[in-house]
């Protein structure tokens, strides 16, 4: 399972349920980054705040269910959590074409559907990535972590190119029926994986308090992981700033239709792919915590060529920035995923998880909020400058830290020498 070559792990069939799961899953969950918004903004006819409110539901969820979803997954097989909140998922997104056929759908609709995906979806993350390590051995994390980006970048390439037509033919909310299957499916190949895990043993009465206080503190007190975390924060916050105005701009500022809206996000997702294919050698010759910090001081800069842009040939220009943000992002991912897999105990991998996501990612409802305030005072080019600069500066946590040397994880069961 060592192999090294591009088949690799794939030619294990659990891990290639799971990848073929993780495609499945990711093409809904792209086709539903385009077509939830343009619900609200064709469909609708929703203005800037509600468009950064509709986004900060969207996110909210794990600043509700960050922390003890990873006390809660950290107690049960990590499997069967992927398999329910799939199937969750895919019905609650069924209600959306539902209610439009039925002359229902309204703005507090779509925020509600918003909340309840992504509260499941915090749960599906954290299961899914304390999973990897039980599947694939730790030894294997960067490969099978690199081929799992692999997939994703190629459907955050069809996701878009694909719903942008489809919104265009058959509406924005039949385009969710899309991402109502892939979901489903998405949870049959998972509950297809003949791996099984053990339950865990806790040892003693499960206390909520006190397990997500362990996880905290493990988290809080390894500088690897603080650093990452914080850096993720500062992205995050900044990218959903960035993002919520994304759309009002393609299609208000420089009159794209949704065809042209999904080319230039499918070209986000070929950026995505390109970094897939190039994270374990860039991970092996620049050093894994290097190339942490180093992913996004080189390609965030280029996401400024988007407020820049005008109707014509700029508009490829700033599509090209927008497709080195995503590669840059990948491989920075790849490796910070490994580097945060091998470093924590079997025991705590839910609950660094769901800290990690929770620190790093309780910041995305602000960052709609603030996208859509900021976008209804000084306009949604203004914004997109300063989501720009704070990617940009978001290489600062990890280069002030021990990444921005350490070549590789000091062991993978010794999470205090890098102390």
């Amino acid at each position: 399972m060592k192999n090294s070559s591009w088949p690799g792990l794939l030619r294990d069939p659990d891990f290639g349920r799971l990848f073929a799961a993780t495609a499945l899953g990711q093409l809904g969950d792209r086709v539903i980054f385009l077509a939830l918004p343009l619900v609200a903004l064709v469909a609708l006819d929703a203005d800037e705040f509600q468009m950064g409110l509709l986004t900060a539901m969207t996110t909210v969820g794990s600043l509700l269910v960050g922390l003890p979803a990873g006390a809660w997954v950290d107690r049960m097989r990590k499997r069967s959590v992927m398999i329910g909140t799939d199937a969750a998922r895919s019905l609650i997104l069924l209600t959306v074409p539902v209610a439009w056929w039925a002359g229902l759908l309204t703005i507090p609709w779509l925020y509600a559907v918003a909340l309840t995906h992504g509260v499941l979806t915090v749960f599906f993350d954290v299961a899914h990535i304390s999973y990897l390590p039980h599947l694939v051995g730790r030894g294997n994390l960067v490969e099978g972590n690199s081929k799992l980006s692999a997939i994703r970048s190629v459907t955050s390439i069809g996701g878009p190119a694909t719903a942008g037509p489809l919104v265009g033919w058959i509406g924005a909310p039949a385009t969710l029926l899309v991402s109502s299957v892939g979901m489903a499916a998405s949870g049959v190949l998972a509950f297809r994986i003949r791996k099984r895990e053990q339950k865990p043993e806790t040892g003693r009465r499960p206390r909520l308090r006190q397990d997500v206080g362990e996880g905290l503190r493990f988290v809080l007190g390894h500088p690897v992981l603080r650093a990452t975390m914080a850096g993720d924060a500062v992205f995050n916050l900044s990218l959903v700033m960035y993002q919520t105005m994304l759309l009002v701009f393609l299609k208000r500022e420089l009159g794209l239709g949704s065809f042209g809206i999904g080319l230039v996000l499918s070209g986000m997702g070929c950026g995505a792919l390109l970094g897939a294919l190039l994270a374990t050698k860039l991970s092996k010759s620049v050093g894994q915590g290097p190339v942490v910090w180093l992913a996004p001081l080189i390609t965030c800069p280029l996401t400024a060529l988007m407020p820049l842009a005008r109707p014509g040939w700029s508009v490829y220009a700033a599509a090209v920035g927008l497709a080195a943000l995503s590669l840059g992002g990948v491989v920075r991912v790849v490796a910070q995923s490994s580097f945060q897999q091998a470093l924590t105990p079997d025991r705590l991998l839910g609950r660094m998880s769901a800290t990690v996501r929770f620190m790093s990612w309780g910041g995305l409802p602000l960052g709609g909020l603030l996208g859509g305030i900021s976008g209804s005072a000084l306009g949604a080019t203004a914004t997109l400058w300063l989501g720009a600069g704070g990617m940009t500066l978001s290489f600062l946590p990890n280069f002030l830290s021990p990444l921005r040397s350490l070549r590789t994880p000091p062991g993978e069961n010794a999470p205090e020498t890098v102390r």
